[in-house]
């Protein structure tokens, strides 16, 4: 078979198990599109905008374990960029395709259209090295299958985005055959001197605590440690915990599990075992301005361990060039038939964690819809098969309080937060994963950024359930500053639903202003399989969570610091 560089690059992607890759047209990535079209293992997936578009890879990614974003030059890409901004922050090796000028241009002196003006194209390839683990510019044949290679092993090696532009004149080209993708997806092992020694460090470290907790944090996932990190738990036996953008990725219902970790925001119990705790084994956390409620709950110093992705820091050690699973798998072994490390276990529940809360009667049907009322109907249709994203906001503290069977997936952006990646990112986990139970909870100034993605839903007959809460604003900006440009306008959601239906769309939107309405309209929405489901919950505008309200406080604090002198 011969191969040309579209053709080549569409090996690739097929190569490392993308079945689609998602797409926005453009006069430079044309041909492109057309070489990338004849590998019938991998569907193209058409979006509205660029940036919806980086988004929807962005949650493929999260699905599938990689995902790749087609776009044209400079007008697309640097919206894309973007959202490609966003897969750097939440550790998502998603590939960014852009077409490019004809190679022929390149020192010619012509001013190009989809430029800024200048005959010098470079400027997106020195923006996205920015962005990006690695970037390389294609404008011959020749050198395009190393280029590939190198940049889609650098993504899937450091769990990062990369980016690749194709001169329009080149996609067609012919090129060399691949050769056999285990030489672009095989991993580094361990260096095993250094992990003996981290493993040595790490379970010394364990040995001298009394009380030891652990940690989860949100780039577990990205490590690969998830399953490691719940053979860590049952050795030790100690009290674990979640940070508020790792919801999910620790079991549930697993016997040490106490809840989030999240300052005031903290489920009930936790914040007192953590301030009990005599250690803490930090595994692969961020700890930023959000995730520390603006730095007032921040676990450092000599006793923590920070295992992280990249390096392990110990004391006054730190390691480096080993995977996180295999120090955690090590770790475990050390403890294997020892007494369990279970004192934070004892102690959250003489404290009275893990106590089911008193359960109120229902409200009657035809009572105000309220946030809480919300909420409980989110808890009642989660299952194993459910995957929740939750948009920046009120919604990141409602998911938190959701609690999920074994299986149930939770999905934010919170290191990124951009308001609005919700709607696309669960267009594009849908087309990964159709057959789960895909909600997406989002709030109204949220949505109007990047409505038009439910459009996508309805022409792919996606049965994804929209909560979109209606509360007239950003109401996470209210509870950090208010003013006036956190008003927007109001729309009626649900019939935007119409509107993209068209003449042969099969989503429905539907609006609840009542208890009984909500609840009608979930059975409407359990039972439909053509489409999305909109659901517009209209609350009043201060009806938010009271740990919204708290966070809110402790980062507006964090931002009003005033200048060091």
């Amino acid at each position: 078979m011969s191969y040309t560089v579209g053709a080549y690059l569409a090996e690739r992607f097929a190569q490392i198990g993308l079945k689609h890759h998602f797409a926005v047209a453009g006069d430079y990535n044309l041909v492109l599109l057309d070489q990338l079209l004849k590998n019938r293992e991998c569907e193209q997936v058409y979006c509205s905008n660029e940036l919806n578009c980086g988004f929807s890879a962005e949650g493929y990614a999260r699905a599938n374990g990689a995902a790749a974003a087609v776009v044209t030059f400079s007008v697309g890409a640097l919206s894309a960029l973007n959202a490609i901004g966003g897969a750097y922050a939440e550790n998502l090796p998603v590939i960014l395709v852009s077409g490019a000028p004809n190679s022929n241009d390149h020192g010619s002196g012509h001013i190009l259209h989809h430029t800024i003006g200048t005959t010098d194209y470079g400027y997106q390839l020195r923006i996205a090295k920015e962005l990006t683990c690695a970037a390389v510019s294609i404008t011959s044949a020749e050198d395009a299958p190393e280029k590939i290679d190198y940049v889609i092993r650098t993504a899937l090696r450091e769990k990062k985005p990369a980016y690749i532009e194709i001169a329009c004149n080149v996609s067609g080209q012919p090129c060399r055959a691949p050769g056999p993708i285990s030489a672009v997806v095989a991993e580094a092992p361990s260096d095993a001197d250094t992990l003996q020694a981290a493993v040595k460090a790490v379970a010394e470290f364990i040995e001298k605590k009394e009380k030891p907790v652990i940690l989860i944090g949100s780039k577990l996932r990205a490590a690969g440690a998830e399953e490691a990190a719940i053979r860590l738990a049952d050795a030790l036996g100690c009290s674990v915990a979640t940070m508020g953008a790792a919801k999910s990725f620790f079991p549930e219902d697993h016997p040490g599990y106490i809840g989030t970790f999240w300052g005031s925001a903290s489920s009930p119990k936790v914040n007192d075992v953590f301030n009990w705790a005599d250690g803490v084994l930090a595994l692969a956390c961020i700890f930023n301005d959000y995730s520390t409620e603006g730095w007032t709950e921040w676990p450092k110093g000599a006793n923590v361990v920070n295992a992280d992705k990249e390096v392990t820091k110990v004391a006054d050690l730190a390691f480096d060039s080993i995977h996180l699973r295999d120090l955690l798998d090590g770790v475990a072994k050390q403890f294997a038939g020892k007494t369990k490390k279970d004192a934070t276990m004892v102690e959250y529940r003489r404290i009275g964690g893990g106590v089911a809360e008193n359960t109120m009667e229902a409200p009657a049907k035809g009572g105000k819809l309220t946030r809480e009322h919300i909420q409980r109907t989110l808890q009642s249709i989660v299952t194993s098969e459910t995957t929740i994203f939750g948009e920046t906001g009120d919604s990141w503290f409602n998911v938190a309080r959701t609690k999920l069977p074994r299986g149930a997936r939770v999905e934010y952006e919170m290191q990124w937060g951009h308001i609005g990646w919700s709607v696309p990112a669960m267009f594009g986990y849908a087309v990964a994963t159709p057959e789960r139970r895909n909600i997406l909870m989002v709030g109204d100034g949220s949505f109007q950024l990047t409505a038009q993605e439910v459009g996508q839903m309805v022409r792919r007959k996606l049965p994804v359930i929209i909560f979109l809460i209606n509360n007239a604003g950003y109401t996470i900006e209210v509870e950090i500053h208010d003013g006036p440009y956190n008003n927007i306008k109001n729309w009626d959601y649900a019939a935007v639903v119409e509107g993209f239906n068209a003449e042969d769309g099969k989503g429905k939107g539907l609006r609840a202003t009542t208890i009984g309405e909500l609840d009608e309209a979930v059975e409407t929405a359990l039972a439909h399989k053509d489409g999305p489901v909109l659901i517009e919950c209209v609350i009043p505008r201060d009806d938010c969570t009271s740990e919204l309200i708290s966070w809110g406080r402790h980062v507006a604090t964090a931002n009003a610091r005033p200048p060091a002198h």
